[in-house]
């Protein structure tokens, strides 16, 4: 059957709880089937059915480093900001003033980038093992 294409024409009717259908409906989504009479006809004929799964170290990873994307991106906008004040000062007093935030915002970003370095290294230690 899988050889040769054949047009589906039989229709089976099939009634569910709202609780049965959940259930279906839950095991096709994490599921590779793309529609549910795919999953249904694999469930059926006992083929096998491939499953996909999340990795929770990597889905902690991957909402750790957004944070500090979001974060890297607010400290790079603020030094964008302090540069482009640097081209509009006129007098020392100023340019003083630039420099103490300008140092600020470094070590911000270079903290940043530690923390980056550090949820790296952990999770390197969580692959390797």
């Amino acid at each position: 059957m899988e050889g040769k294409k054949s047009n589906r024409t039989r229709i089976i009717g099939l009634r569910l709880t709202p609780d049965e259908y959940e259930k279906i409906e839950k095991k096709w989504q994490n599921s590779t089937c793309r529609k549910l009479s795919e999953y249904v006809r694999h469930s059926l004929f006992e083929k096998p059915i491939v499953t996909t799964y999340r990795n929770q170290s990597a889905d902690d990873f991957m909402v750790e480093m957004g944070k500090l994307r979001k974060e890297l991106n607010h400290v790079g906008n603020n030094f964008n900001q302090a540069v482009k004040k640097l081209h509009t000062l006129h007098g020392i007093a100023e340019f003083k003033n630039w420099l103490i935030t300008y140092e600020v915002e470094k070590r911000t970003l270079f903290n940043k980038v530690d923390e980056i370095k550090t949820h790296i290294k952990k999770m390197a230690e969580i692959w390797l093992q």
